[in-house]
């Protein structure tokens, strides 16, 4: 195996670095590449920390997760200390046996001071040096031999990435989506981030997007997605948390394209009794399945979120704050071929007011099309009623 090593503070992993790795990859014909985080580089030794070396760890496998091209290994980070190239060289051939001498990738902005490195002809004789323009296109000639990788430049640094965290100003488009979910999620850099509550972060969430959208058609999906943009949204209009608005409702159908007999076995299994009616029609029961999924699966054990997506069909007579928006976002969703004024009701009336009218429309729909109504639906509607009378 042909193997490549490209090594790093990656304070933070972004784009720039995939994208060479993809490019170093391609060009030079290699197997495998892998990353190295420093765990002190010898040129920043007296450089402020602004993340441990277990988050960069972190970020880079969060941008790499099932892409076979890349590995990560932590041999600096392991030896602790000031990290040399030269000793992690030894020690990967040592352990990975390539077939032929690794490739060190290196960019333009250090490769002037490569005869400065430490043991820096031992490394020439460990590996052959690819050198990949950093700062211009222009490919420069050095004294020592070396291998030229003929890439474009994305103008994207660490540093740049850093201070716009702190500046509170667009970065997130520049580091891979695992890497931003990370940086949010454990806030990072001096992130200005909402409150990450309990069950409710961002890489989890990824996680339970990337499950929806396995299993479930492709218009369910959107239209989960888009249930959870509009709950997200009415969850920062009535002082909710938007994140756990987003993971309700991008998980409220998760059981919805199962058969009846996997419904009614996951709510029984759980303990939950089954009405006469969801018996008669099972797909009733796809949002307690949905609920148990969630913890079950993805141990999820914020009631506010098992609740909203449990009775996101029929409503409860003493739901929560957070069902209510959901059960108002899955049916008035921008997907959804609506009245105009009922959507508008979502941007400017209280909580209860909105739900009365959306309950009262979805019992006039279910009316006509002569099906039954469950009788916590009607319960809802009386509970509500009198709240906005």
């Amino acid at each position: 195996m042909k193997l490549g090593i490209l090594g790093g503070s990656f304070n933070p992993f972004h784009n720039g670095h995939l994208y060479l790795a993809d490019t170093a990859l391609t060009n030079l014909n290699l197997d495998r590449i892998i990353f190295v985080p420093a765990n002190r580089s010898p040129f920043k030794v007296d450089a402020k920390e602004d993340c441990c070396a277990i988050d960069r760890l972190d970020m880079i496998a969060a941008a790499i997760e099932g892409d076979l091209r890349f590995a990560l290994d932590n041999c600096e980070i392991k030896r602790e200390g000031v990290s040399y190239t030269v000793d992690t060289l030894e020690d990967i051939i040592e352990r990975y046996m390539p077939s032929e001498k690794p490739v060190l990738i290196i960019g333009d902005d250090c490769a002037e001071d490569f005869p400065k490195w430490h043991k820096s002809e031992k490394i020439l004789q460990l590996a052959d040096v690819a050198i990949a323009c950093r700062l211009d296109s222009i490919q420069k000639d050095f004294s020592y031999p070396h291998i030229k990788i003929k890439n474009d430049v994305m103008n994207i640094s660490s540093q740049s990435i850093r201070q716009k965290i702190a500046a509170d100003s667009a970065w997130r488009s520049l580091v891979p989506p695992g890497t931003r979910a990370l940086i949010e999620d454990r806030q990072l850099y001096g992130i200005k981030n909402d409150k990450i509550s309990e069950n409710c972060s961002l890489s989890l969430i990824q996680r339970i997007e990337c499950f929806g959208r396995e299993v479930l058609s492709h218009e369910r999906f959107l239209h989960s997605r888009n249930t959870a943009l509009h709950a997200s949204d009415m969850c920062r209009r009535f002082g909710l948390d938007p994140l756990a608005g987003y993971l309700a409702g991008i998980a409220h159908d998760l059981a919805k394209q199962l058969d009846n007999k996997q419904l009614i076995k996951i709510v029984k299994d759980d303990g939950q009794e089954v009405s006469a009616l969801e018996k008669d029609k099972p797909n009733l029961l796809h949002g307690k399945a949905a609920a148990v999924l969630l913890r079950e699966r993805f141990c999820i054990h914020n009631n506010d979120v098992l609740e909203a997506v449990a009775f996101h069909t029929s409503g409860s007579e003493n739901m929560g704050q957070l069902a209510k928006v959901i059960y108002i976002a899955d049916k008035t969703e921008f997907s959804r071929n609506i009245d105009p004024a009922v959507r508008k009701m979502c941007m400017t009336e209280d909580l209860d007011s909105i739900l009365y009218t959306v309950l009262e429309k979805t019992i006039v729909k279910l009316k006509s099309r002569e099906l039954d109504l469950s009788e916590d639906t009607l319960k809802l509607l009386e509970r509500i009623k009198e709240r906005t009378n």
